[in-house]
């Protein structure tokens, strides 16, 4: 709570409306549907707090244009951090609520589960060794509001809600509105394009709809390395050349020119990746007479990445073919990422009870394409493009949701179905294989150099990591809410769910809302869930490039899934469930007309929660008879239910609306404070790895100290005539990022980052907003040398990330 406070004080007097939008007494408005069956609760009612994001209203006049990127700054409990130079995971931001894990946060679009990604974050990442959702295949302009329920709710929806569960609504007016965005960063680059456009229309007599939603967008790189700063050019330039850096510091500029090279033929690319995306989104409902409603909605999304990997440098003389690439390479991964999803169902009413049947199938595919790279073990032969294979995800879920209101009590009972499905597709025979010295595939008793197989950068998938594998699970539902004339709500709710690969769970919530006093309530809530071990973590395999133990070159790991004869040779166990124990109790006051408060704190439990473990050196993975013949590796990782955790944390959110002068003023803050700490540790009894390796400071540093544990934003938006102004401060907390095993632990000290937008509404129908993310161009803290790569990595993706400053210009209109 001190840091907290301190958030607070230099927060000072300015921000953003945020998550209360327009309290004057028009807060029933809000109608939830997360977190409960009762259709007739507001969020002034719920037992829990839910936050009610009005997305039109926030997104209209703020920098961001993601939704991942636009509830990082308006919820303080809710993490989003671009990363850099990591695979797959640069190419699809994970999210994270209350300090958990970004599998541990349910995603639902119109109360419906969303499937998941197929990718798997393993690059040493805020989420490392997660499987997430991807919030940005979701155009922004086809959402009417978020609604963020802050407390577990696997009792109520299943898997992953430990956390929360973030559900997005659909927009269903009629009507038509457009939206063109241009931003670029104050270094000119990181140029962001975004058009879209939403249209709906009536249906019938009986008030149908259907809207649709088309957005395109392209945001360009950025360049955040440490070669951009001339003094330190000759060390950085000298290591090319030299193994040992200590003995090239005197490589200068003549050395380089006598070479006939030039600087830029050493440039590291490090910043964000270049995202192009498009999506073709739609909600419909038709009633086919007054009992019984049809339903649809669904969306594709197509998304083009372009992330560089580390340099190869031209005295790696076994990652490079020297005619091909005399001066190096930085190899550039392009991704193609395909995601559907669809649902439909039907609403029947038969004297007040409620049936809903639906089906929802949602898919993810993720293609790798590897260029300006090699296959060093082919020599001059060798390719410099590649396919390196794909992974899929598919999800398909049957629900049927039955519910009645009687009296005072809401009744609601259903069932659920879901099917899952995993797969992964072998690449190129060259993005994967090595090959002796006549140029064939290295089989047991080749002869073969130390060239690396593979495409370097990213090795594709081969034939011995492809499979496809798929389960499902059955679940039953019951719960119950009572609700005494607003003063007192209580819930209850329990789950049993079976799958097919692990077995059952049983899961239950207690919650209760009483307003002691008009306009003042406490309320508690406590629960247990689980989360069910992914396929993606369950089957998962590859063999990747990284930086060795020693920190002095690049060389080859590997990833074995949780069935591999390596895991069971190395004695570890078949995943099982995570499960929790969630508690929350605080109070919500309205003291004055226009003011509201609520405070909540919560302790979440997690037993056996799954993580990715370290880097693991056993002679038995470079043994062909246990790992196969050319998937030898330096290293190993292995899933595994290796720890538990304990999270503790409060939330704070204040909203006042003040009628000042002739125009409103909306005053808003909110602040989160969490910590989590590892409480136990699960090692397989006969394993022979030091703890270092197995999950070492590295891992634990991921865990609890590499997410700001304070968040907090505090701003205004004032509106006035034609005019509105915004202001918002945002504070990010102190992290810490561990190096091990070859760099240091370093402290990143807290920063604000400030926003600002000015709106003209030109017409009735059309606005003009110009601003700024990051007006004062706050970075974190420089990199500890040790910690950067030789100086290439100037910053860590930590806190508010290295976009740095942010310009835009945003044209909305609305018909």
């Amino acid at each position: 709570m001190k840091q907290l406070s301190i958030a607070v004080l230099l927060l000072g007097t300015i921000g953003i409306a945020a998550q209360e939008q327009e309290e004057k007494g028009k807060q029933i408005e809000d109608i939830i549907i997360v977190g409960n069956r009762n259709a007739k609760r507001t969020k002034l009612e719920t037992p829990v707090p839910v936050d009610v994001i009005n997305i039109e209203k926030i997104q209209k006049a703020s920098p961001q244009i993601t939704v991942q990127d636009l509830l990082n700054y308006v919820i303080p409990s809710f993490n989003s951090v671009r990363q850099s130079a990591s695979d797959g995971t640069e190419h699809i931001d994970p999210v994270t609520l209350r300090g958990m894990g970004p599998d541990q946060v349910l995603v639902l679009v119109n109360g419906k589960r969303r499937h998941t990604t197929s990718l798997v974050n393993y690059q040493n990442t805020v989420g490392n060794g997660s499987v997430g959702t991807d919030l940005s295949t979701i155009p922004i302009i086809a959402i009417e509001k978020i609604e963020v329920l802050r407390d577990g709710a696997a009792a109520q929806y299943g898997s992953d809600a430990i956390a929360g569960v973030i559900n997005i609504i659909l927009k269903k007016n009629p009507g038509a509105s457009a939206s063109i965005t241009y931003g670029l960063s104050g270094r000119n680059d990181g140029d962001t394009y975004q058009a879209g456009a939403n249209y709906g229309a009536s249906l019938g007599k009986e008030r149908g709809y259907v809207n649709l939603s088309l957005q395109l967008s392209h945001r360009g790189k950025t360049t955040r390395t440490q070669n951009h700063d001339l003094d330190i050019f000759g060390d950085n330039f000298a290591y090319e050349f030299a193994p040992n850096f200590n003995d090239a510091k005197n490589a200068d500029d003549a050395e380089i020119k006598a070479r006939g090279l030039t600087r830029d033929d050493f440039n590291f690319q490090i910043g964000d990746a270049q995202i192009k995306q498009g999506q073709l989104f739609f909600n419909s409902e038709y009633p086919l007479n007054d009992r019984l409603k049809l339903y649809s909605f669904g969306g594709f999304s197509i998304k083009e990445g372009k992330g560089f990997g580390f340099r190869r440098l031209p005295s790696e003389k076994n990652n490079i073919v020297s005619s091909i690439y005399p001066n190096g390479f930085q190899a550039i991964l392009n991704s193609q990422i395909y995601d559907v999803s669809y649902a439909l169902g039907a609403k029947y009413n038969v004297n007040n009870w409620l049936i809903d049947l639906s089906n929802t199938f949602g898919s993810n595919t993720f293609n790798y394409n590897v260029s300006n790279t090699n296959n060093a073990s082919l020599g001059a032969k060798s390719p410099t493009s590649f396919y390196a294979g794909a992974h899929s995800f598919l999800q398909n879920t049957i629900n049927l949701d039955v519910s009645k209101n009687i009296n005072r009590f809401n009744f609601a009972f259903g069932g659920e179905f879901r099917f899952e499905q995993y797969q992964i597709k072998a690449g190129d025979e060259a993005s994967y294989a090595k090959y002796d010295v006549n140029g064939n595939v290295a089989v047991e008793g080749s002869v073969v150099t130390e060239a690396a197989g593979g495409s370097q950068s990213f090795i594709g998938f081969s034939p011995k990591n492809a499979l496809r594998k798929d389960r499902h699970s059955t679940a039953v539902y019951a719960d119950v809410s009572y609700d005494l004339d607003k003063k007192l709500n209580i819930d209850a709710a329990a789950r049993f769910e079976n799958y097919s690969d692990f077995g059952s769970t049983l899961n239950g919530k207690l919650a209760i809302r009483y307003e002691f006093v008009k306009n003042y309530a406490v309320r508690a809530a406590v629960g247990t869930g689980f989360r069910a071990p992914s396929l993606q973590q369950q089957y998962f395999n590859n063999s990747y490039a990284d930086i060795s133990t020693t920190g002095s070159k690049i060389v080859t790991k590997g990833i074995f899934s949780n069935d591999s004869k390596a895991a069971e040779v190395l004695g570890f166990n078949h995943l099982k469930q995570e499960t929790s124990v969630n508690g929350s109790a605080g109070f919500t006051l309205k003291p004055a007309k226009g003011l509201f408060i609520t405070l909540d704190a919560y302790i979440i439990k997690v037993k056996d929660r799954i993580v990715i473990t370290g880097n693991i050196t056993d002679e038995r993975l470079s043994d062909p008879a246990i790992v196969g013949v050319g998937n030898e590796v330096e290293s190993g990782r292995f899933f595994a239910n290796a720890i538990d955790t304990e999270t503790k944390g409060v939330d704070l959110v204040v909203s006042y609306d003040w009628k000042l002068g002739k125009g409103n003023l909306n005053i808003n803050l909110a602040g989160n404070y969490t910590e989590t700490k590892i409480t136990d540790f699960h090692f397989p009894e006969g394993i022979k790895t030091p703890q270092e390796q197995y999950f070492g400071p590295d891992q634990i540093n991921i865990i609890e100290t590499l997410s700001p544990k304070t968040k907090a934003s505090l701003g205004l938006n004032y509106g006035i005539g034609k005019f509105n102004f915004l202001v918002r401060n945002t504070y990010f907390g102190k992290v810490i990022r561990d190096g091990f095993p070859f760099g240091g632990v370093q402290e990143f000290s807290p920063k604000v980052v400030t926003d600002v937008s000015v709106g003209y509404d030109i017409t009735k129908n059309i606005n003009f907003t110009v601003g700024a993310n990051n007006v004062f161009d706050v970075f974190p803290d420089l990199q500890i040398y040790q910690n950067s790569y030789y100086g290439v990595f100037k910053y860590a993706p930590v806190q508010m990330g290295t976009l740095g400053s942010y310009f835009f210009g945003r044209l909305n209109f609305n018909f």
